[in-house]
């Protein structure tokens, strides 16, 4: 409870006047049920405690509650001004100014996206897309689910490719994306295999689903069979040199144990099957400032594979980026298909820590909330949001 005193401070040139505005908050303070009373033979008192001398000279007190209270602090508003290159992300709703945030010079740059159908989600990323590459130098790369961001990447000149099962992109020549692509920079560490490896036992772990996942015998099998696969190229850096799934598989068949033989069963389908759009070299140029990775063709058995295959490729564009000293801001949509397996959704977590370390400004989109607080790893991503 606090012990309030509330003091209205009319002024006007004439004695008049004076009675007249007086006459008038007394009324307006009637609508709403609340009177003033005229400090008859307190004026001086009355002004002295109205000026911030923090001195109270009229002994009428009224007992609130701190949320009533409250209510009499005009200064509580917290406002997001940002100078430089900051981007608009609309206005307060309690002052109306706008909102100017420049997300490389907060604490931690990660963003969410959340709302229902039909909120405007799209809508906003848009936005901050445009204003990005008007505004600054950063790179954008932009994984979109239902070719959504087509007309916005075409209209700034940007690169389109599309990945489908039959290969094909927008213009009818072959699209690929090799999902073994490795660069020297892709970890901090002296060895670059051991992140890289995480992501290829994330993407078995796709591969084979099912609700356990991947045993331990099934991740140490994989886990030898990536370091036999990438030792040539790591040995001799050449982009020939750059192995493919279907190198995983062979080295997956030479291996001894049973779980090998399993894992290689389901990798075939994708190697060798209806579904091997991924098994092969990277044949498109991702050079261009402004890169969208259409995936609405997948089709539901290789969305999810083909969002997990589009975030190692950011990855790498982020480690090459992070030597030039330039960010690279990544936007993907139906961001909660990532975390349904443990795995990967592990996997997705650890890049989303690493992105700002290296450069990166993550975020993610999704209508889906119920799926994404159904994670286990849905602390994490909050956690490293601000």
């Amino acid at each position: 409870m606090f012990l309030l005193t509330f003091l209205v401070v009319n002024m006007a040139d004439t004695k008049r006047k004076l009675e007249n505005d007086v006459f008038a908050a007394a009324g307006i303070a009637q609508k709403n049920n609340c009177a003033l009373t005229r400090l008859d033979y307190q004026q001086e008192a009355g002004l002295m405690s109205s000026v911030p001398l923090g001195e109270n000279l009229i002994p009428i007190q009224r007992g609130l509650t701190t949320s009533s209270t409250a209510i009499f602090i005009p200064f509580i508003t917290q406002e997001l001004f940002q100078t430089g290159a900051a981007l608009y992300y609309g206005l307060n709703a309690l002052s109306n100014n706008m909102i100017l945030c420049d997300r490389k010079q907060l604490k931690n740059p990660n963003g969410l996206i959340l709302g229902t159908p039909g909120s405007g989600k799209s809508f906003a990323a848009k936005r901050e897309m445009t204003n990005a590459f008007l505004i600054t130098d950063d790179d954008i790369i932009i994984c979109d689910p239902e070719a959504e961001y087509f007309s916005l990447v075409q209209r700034l000149d940007g690169q389109v490719i599309r990945l489908s099962p039959t290969g094909k992109g927008i213009d009818g020549k072959p699209q690929y994306v090799n999902p073994m692509d490795i660069n020297l920079n892709y970890s901090e560490d002296d060895s670059p295999l051991a992140l890289k490896s995480d992501f290829i036992l994330s993407l078995c772990e796709l591969v084979i689903g099912g609700k356990e996942g991947l045993q331990p015998v099934d991740k140490t099998v994989i886990d030898r069979a990536v370091r036999n696969v990438y030792r040539p190229f790591l040995a001799d850096p050449d982009p020939e040199k750059m192995p493919i799934l279907g190198d995983l598989y062979d080295e997956l068949l030479k291996q001894p144990e049973p779980e090998a033989a399993r894992i290689a069963a389901a990798l075939e389908l994708y190697v060798s099957g209806s579904l091997n759009v991924f098994n092969h070299r990277t044949n498109v140029e991702l050079n261009n400032r402004l890169v969208c990775f259409d995936i609405k063709q997948l089709g539901k058995q290789l969305k999810k594979l083909g969002m997990l295959i589009v975030q190692d490729q950011v990855w790498n564009r982020v480690t090459v980026n992070r030597a030039e000293r330039k960010s690279t801001r990544y936007f993907m949509d139906e961001f909660h298909l990532l975390l349904k397996e443990e795995q990967t959704a592990a996997y997705s977590v650890e890049i989303w820590k690493r992105f700002r370390k290296w450069g990166g400004i993550p975020t993610a989109i999704t209508q889906n909330v119920k799926d994404l607080l159904a994670s286990r790893e849905v602390e994490n991503i909050f956690g490293a949001t601000r």
